[in-house]
């Protein structure tokens, strides 16, 4: 299956088709590598990573996951690159365009991709904005495909601040037509507009400032930490407004018999998450993490090769 974006700026870009065919896809590559290993649709294929923020997950499964299907990747910072001096990013695009195959790129403003993308011949993937982070969100579907074996019927909760991965759950719903529950502080809710949509396009959104309301009976309990990249200034105002939305054994006990609970980590324990949480069965974030290998090359085959499943 082709997909009908050129580029992977936000999960609005796909098809709810195209969404399920990743993760099937997904989850085809995962299974041929543990049996011993899969096809190299990309050799030949070069990818740059342009990354403003700094990266383990991301990083590590977008480098790993082009060479397992056979292409090489090149990594630099915004100080390796003209991003962090004065070169117009269309200028940025265009040369990158005549070097390499794709460009995924974590940056700061969502405008930053949104240039690239308009000016460059070639695939740019969002691999975290300040708005959105849909690989990520695309990855925890594979997760809750795998261990639930299904990703609609299900009850979403999310728990803490409204911010791009609160956001990239919003246009999942949207997209799938999936019911999600967001319980954030007051002042910390998602943008007014990505809530709408959501709505707009059907999906069962509820907005609350209780996380037991929004977790009572889920399968699937979604947390981050509190304070994101670039808001380290502000990490212990938050931790005192975020009191009491820590998703601890307490709280869990509200949900499902079955729920799991995801963390896209870093995590900081015995805030947004409890140790005993983490370190117990129900977490998943594990093979979450993990999962993002195998989403990512699900993405750059879909966009370099026209495959999604």
């Amino acid at each position: 299956m082709q997909l009908q974006t050129k580029h992977l700026l936000t999960i609005r870009d796909l098809l709810p088709q195209e969404v399920l065919g990743l993760v099937q896809r997904a989850l085809e590559l995962k299974a041929a590598l543990k049996a011993g290993g899969h096809e190299r649709p990309l050799a030949g294929k070069s990818l740059a990573l342009i990354f403003d923020k700094p990266s383990t997950r991301t990083r590590v499964s977008f480098e790993v996951g082009i060479a397992q299907l056979g292409g090489t990747s090149l990594f630099m910072t915004s100080q390796d690159s003209q991003l962090g001096r004065d070169e117009p990013l269309k200028d940025t695009a265009r040369v990158m365009s005549r070097y390499v195959d794709c460009m995924v790129v974590r940056t700061f403003g969502q405008e930053v991709l949104t240039e690239l993308a308009r000016y460059a011949d070639i695939p740019v993937i969002n691999a975290l904005s300040d708005l959105y982070h849909p690989c990520q969100v695309l990855s925890d579907l594979l997760t809750v495909r795998e261990k639930l074996g299904q990703v609609h019927g299900l009850a979403y909760a999310w728990v803490g601040d409204g911010n791009n991965m609160a956001h990239s759950w919003l246009e999942a719903a949207a997209c799938l037509g999936l019911k999600l529950r967001l319980a954030c502080p007051p002042g910390f809710t998602p943008e007014d507009a990505i809530v709408a949509h959501a709505q707009a396009k059907g999906a069962e959104v509820q907005l609350t400032t209780d996380p037991a309301e929004a977790v009572a009976g889920a399968q699937v309990i979604n947390t981050d930490v509190w304070a994101s990249m670039g808001q380290e200034k502000d990490a212990q105002r938050r931790r005192e407004l975020f009191e009491g939305y820590t998703v601890d054994k307490r709280l869990l006990s509200l949900a499902a018999e079955e729920a799991i609970v995801l963390h896209c980590l870093p995590a900081h324990r015995g805030q947004e998450i409890s140790e005993e949480v983490l370190e117990g069965p129900r977490a998943v974030v594990w093979d979450q993490a993990e999962n993002r290998l195998h989403m990512q090359k699900a993405i750059m085959e879909a966009l370099l090769t026209g495959k999604a499943s």
